[in-house]
């Protein structure tokens, strides 16, 4: 069997970033986010990056590590609630942000996956996310021209992975990451563990030939996003 899998976040990085390129990252909030990849990423050094990910984080955690460092300069996502820097960088004018509906963000990375190169939504229509797009109406109903997304790398969190790259996920990872695997030209994984031997066929959630290399997760802390510390009433 041959092998994609390399002995360290930073090594399966190497050789793949540059400054410019647009990069998909899998996760939701805090949730299946490639933790160690965004770090490996971090420490690149590499700027005027553009971003593609349903939210960037939070302030001092998972993408917002890039915010700080000021490596980003521009965002394709859904969410800025949870990250005050974010904000801030877009209000004064520093970061570049195309807010683009969750479903069509999905669609959109979908599309790319497979090679689609466009598609008609009717979501947006008539707000600021239809401007300057091609419109056409379908049975009587109005939708806005939306390009697919392919980009020139990308990070995604898996569960299990194999030496060929077939992932796994686990739970609620299982959001944007199958999606972003497969819009990447380039897609590293970082999985929690890597089988010797071939996943289960019938157990894949993403082909190993979407995947070009295979990292064991190094730091296996996950954050989370808002805590309940109050003690649930039973109803």
């Amino acid at each position: 069997m041959g092998s994609k899998v390399y002995e360290s976040t930073a090594e399966a990085l190497a050789g793949t970033v540059r400054d410019g390129m647009t990069i998909a990252v899998g996760g939701f909030g805090l949730s299946g986010i490639p933790g160690n990849l965004i770090a490996a990423l971090r420490d690149s050094g590499a700027t005027g990056l553009t971003i593609v990910s349903n939210n960037m984080g939070v302030d001092g955690k998972g993408l917002g590590l890039l915010l700080e460092n000021r490596q980003v300069r521009k965002v394709l996502g859904s969410y800025v609630g949870e990250n005050k820097l974010f904000a801030d960088q877009y209000l004064s004018g520093d970061l570049e942000v195309e807010f683009v509906p969750q479903g069509t963000l999905a669609e959109r990375l979908r599309a790319g996956g497979a090679g689609i190169p466009a598609f008609y939504t009717p979501t947006g229509v008539g707000t600021p996310v239809a401007e300057g797009k091609p419109e056409m109406e379908f049975d009587g109903r109005r939708a806005i021209l939306e390009r697919g997304i392919v980009a020139d790398l990308a990070l995604v969190r898996a569960h299990r992975a194999d030496p060929e790259g077939n992932l796994r996920y686990r739970m609620t990872a299982q959001n944007f990451n199958p999606l972003v695997a497969a819009a990447g030209r380039v897609t590293i994984a970082e999985a929690e563990e890597i089988s010797r031997d071939y996943l289960e066929p019938d157990r894949i959630h993403t082909p190993g030939i979407y995947v070009q290399r295979v990292v064991a997760v190094e730091d296996t802390q996950k954050h989370i996003e808002q805590r309940t510390v109050r003690v649930r009433v039973e109803a």
